[in-house]
């Protein structure tokens, strides 16, 4: 079986196939393949991107649309103006498919002449335009994550049919959507979610909200690092003589490597990534509280991809390095009749100091480490992901041992698909939130 992986290892490189790359003109529904066109494609996926997009670069000689008995280039002869729907069909060389359909954004004229125009594309979901028309005035009663999937499937908001997989949430939040847009509700929700595992309840918070091609995703960031890692990669010198020298237990090799672990001591302190200060106070009794979240009291009960935060000097005192301030929203927006109203007009109905503070840090400390690497196209790769990376340490050992600070599970926080007439390749940012290497690599 570690046979066969490594030959085939060895043409994920080389230029995969555009299947299909069709354009429907808004006016006459006419549909125009450009695949054989398209000299250029990056695909991107990302845990902070709210939908996926597409760039591409094609080459048009004039002869692609016929209109009335003249043919002519696709952005006259459709006409191209915007919003046409496209769909794209692509396979790489492992004959993981991408089946999407997208939408234009943005039409470039890069370079023309009397013989050829080369235009540039960026393609975006259909909820991404949608969320430009869409103003969300419901008021919204109960757990965050059944209001995450109102606001993707209800008629009056973005009504996708895409797939969506939400994780449940811990906590209730009432609002009401106040005319915003459905997309920045979503991601103004998932700062106020508590993931619904062990311990979560004050020492951890913070969900992201994404799109990959297999749909909608709402997870929080322990959760994520609770999946089992989908492949594992190494990096050294060794050339891999076409796959046949790749390890046991690899599937495959990662072609360019760089570690950038951000170790910006100040701008952390400032964003709050280890000690911060929340105060709250309850304008109906005056009611004045201060307290401290630290990384410290909270590691215990967080799912950490390595095996240790961060140790800060003791040297310099552990004091907080942000203050958020917020108003104790008691009795806001109670479910049920009068009676049942008043009986909860105590009721907090979010709690910042449970919460607020902990989704600060959590996010920041998800970047710790990051790592970029390029490898062969992978199309069944996707945001959000977990991997298992090797690298070689850097010692005057001759052994070449494998890195025990740097290796091991990362999560894929930014992905891009690049295809071209001259290869494939995948590029990902890959983050965790702690040092030292945990876990065993696995095809």
């Amino acid at each position: 079986m570690a046979d066969e992986q490594q030959q085939l290892f060895s043409k994920l490189a080389e230029p995969s196939n555009i299947n299909l790359f069709s354009v429907t003109s808004n006016k006459t529904k006419q549909n125009v393949d450009i695949a054989n066109g398209t000299t250029e494609l990056y695909y991107y996926e990302s845990i902070l991107q709210q939908t996926i997009k597409v760039t591409c670069v094609y080459t048009d000689t004039g002869n692609s649309v016929e209109n009335n008995g003249k043919y002519m280039s696709v952005i006259e002869g459709l006409p191209l103006v915007g919003q046409e729907k496209m769909k794209l069909v692509m396979t790489d060389n492992l004959d993981n498919k991408l089946d999407l359909a997208l939408y234009v954004n943005k039409i470039s004229p890069l370079n023309q002449d009397s013989r050829r125009s080369l235009i540039s594309l960026d393609l975006v979901s259909k909820e991404y335009i949608l969320n430009e028309q869409i103003r969300v005035k419901t008021r919204f009663n109960g757990k965050i994550s059944d209001h995450i999937k109102y606001i993707l499937t209800d008629n009056n908001c973005l009504n996708t049919k895409k797939n969506i997989d939400i994780e449940e949430t811990l906590n209730n939040y009432n609002f009401i959507g106040n005319n915003k847009k459905p997309i920045y509700l979503c991601t103004w929700l998932s700062k106020r979610s508590v993931p619904n595992t062990q311990n979560a309840k004050g020492n951890t918070a913070g969900y992201f909200f994404f799109e990959t091609s297999k749909g909608f995703q709402y997870k929080s960031i322990d959760k994520l690092f609770l999946s089992k890692p989908v492949k594992s990669l190494i990096y050294n010198d060794s050339p891999d003589s076409g796959g046949q020298n790749i390890p046991v237990g690899y599937g495959g090799k990662i072609l360019e490597y760089d570690i950038d672990n951000t170790a910006d001591v100040v701008s952390k302190f400032e964003i709050g990534t280890y000690s911060t200060k929340i105060i709250t106070f309850d304008p109906f009794n005056c009611y004045y509280k201060v307290e401290y979240p630290r990384a410290e009291l909270t590691k215990e009960n967080l799912k950490l991809a390595g095996k240790e935060l961060p140790v800060l000097n003791d040297e310099f005192p552990n004091k907080h390095t942000r203050t958020s301030y917020m108003l104790i929203d008691t009795g806001t927006l109670p479910t049920g009749n009068t009676k049942e109203q008043i009986s909860k007009s105590q009721e907090q109905n979010f709690d910042p100091n449970g919460i607020l503070n902990q989704a600060a840090m959590r996010y920041n400390q998800l970047f710790t480490i990051k790592v970029r690497i390029t490898i062969p196209g992978d199309f069944s790769l996707h945001a959000g992901d977990l991997i298992f990376v090797d690298n070689p340490e850097l010692s005057s050992n001759t052994d070449k041992s494998k890195s025990e600070q740097f290796g091991g599970i990362y999560m894929i926080s930014h992905l891009c698909h690049m295809i071209s007439t001259t290869g494939t390749f995948t590029k990902l940012i890959l983050v965790r939130d702690s040092y030292g290497k945990t876990g065993n690599p696995t095809v």
